[in-house]
């Protein structure tokens, strides 16, 4: 398979299937835009992997063997479009690869039922599958700054996006028999999802409580803009500005996310993205 024709694939996984990243990506440079659909296209793999249908030994042997795939990118299958793209990414981009092995580990947690006691707990898990993505972005951003902070910064944003995602889906989670809010926080709100009603007024003050220390987050990643070029400060600031303000919905009515998949239009999504381009995040 050509190169062109591998990167062409893995765009078009991210345009199909990155509903919220996409309209960040678009705004890079072809460049780097191919670069992070690739890094997105296979952390999409590692997650339908664990979200997908198979039992879950069969689903631990594959993570593992997308962890192998990872150690061996010098070898890969030139069938395989979105290793075959990778590989390139890898030589062309200072990539931290081994960081989508700790997408893997969250991956991993998941499909063993992993609960969380307390909020350092889930703190680690949010660094795996989404401070993860931030830290492989940024080999693709690139800065001229400090390396470790600017590293450090995008772990925190990803820690902000996926509090974000645990508050959007608690109702799709609590379906499958996942829990991921900690133990410490649901008592000190006397909230217990296994029973029909999870204490409204109670219910209301956890996720308001969350709301807060998503905000907390938000606010230490978002320094992260100030290091990146232009248009790299643009696709951060667009995908996180979508997710802040999915935030922002979520704590005008806490309630809603017992109801439905709380989301935003693609024309709010768009109008977040245009701000971004043009230097206004948030």
């Amino acid at each position: 398979m050509e190169l062109t024709e591998a990167y062409r694939e893995c765009e078009r996984i991210t345009w199909s299937q990155a509903r919220n990243f996409a309209y960040g990506i678009r705004l890079l440079p072809p460049d780097k835009r191919r670069g992070l659909a690739v890094i997105y296209a296979f952390a999409r793999r590692i997650d339908d992997i664990g979200d997908g249908t198979l039992p879950a030994q069969e689903k631990i042997a594959a993570l593992e063997q997308a962890r192998q795939a990872i150690v061996n990118l010098s070898a890969v299958d030139q069938d395989d479009p979105v290793l075959l793209a990778l590989a390139d990414v890898e030589r062309n981009f200072p990539v931290p690869m081994p960081a989508f092995g700790e997408l893997i580990d969250g991956c991993v947690a998941d499909v063993r039922g992993t609960s969380y006691r307390t909020f350092d707990d889930l703190l680690y898990y949010c660094r795996c599958v989404a401070g993860s993505v931030g830290r492989l972005s940024l080999g693709i951003f690139g800065t001229s700054h400090d390396v470790d902070r600017a590293a450090e910064l995008a772990d925190s944003l990803g820690v902000a996006l996926q509090l974000t995602n645990i508050l959007r889906d608690i109702r799709e989670d609590q379906q499958n028999g996942r829990v991921y809010l900690p133990a410490e926080d649901l008592a000190k709100f006397s909230v217990d999802f296994g029973g029909d009603d999870p204490a409204p007024q109670g219910f209301v003050r956890l996720v308001e409580f969350e709301v807060d220390r998503a905000r907390d987050w938000y606010a230490t990643g978002w320094k992260l803009l100030g290091l990146l070029d232009r248009r790299s400060a643009a696709c951060t600031g667009a995908m996180a500005g979508i997710y802040r303000r999915l935030l922002e919905r979520i704590a005008a009515e806490p309630a809603a996310v017992l109801r439905e998949r709380v989301s935003l239009s693609g024309r709010e999504k768009a109008t977040v993205a245009v701000k971004a381009l043009t230097g206004r995040f948030g």
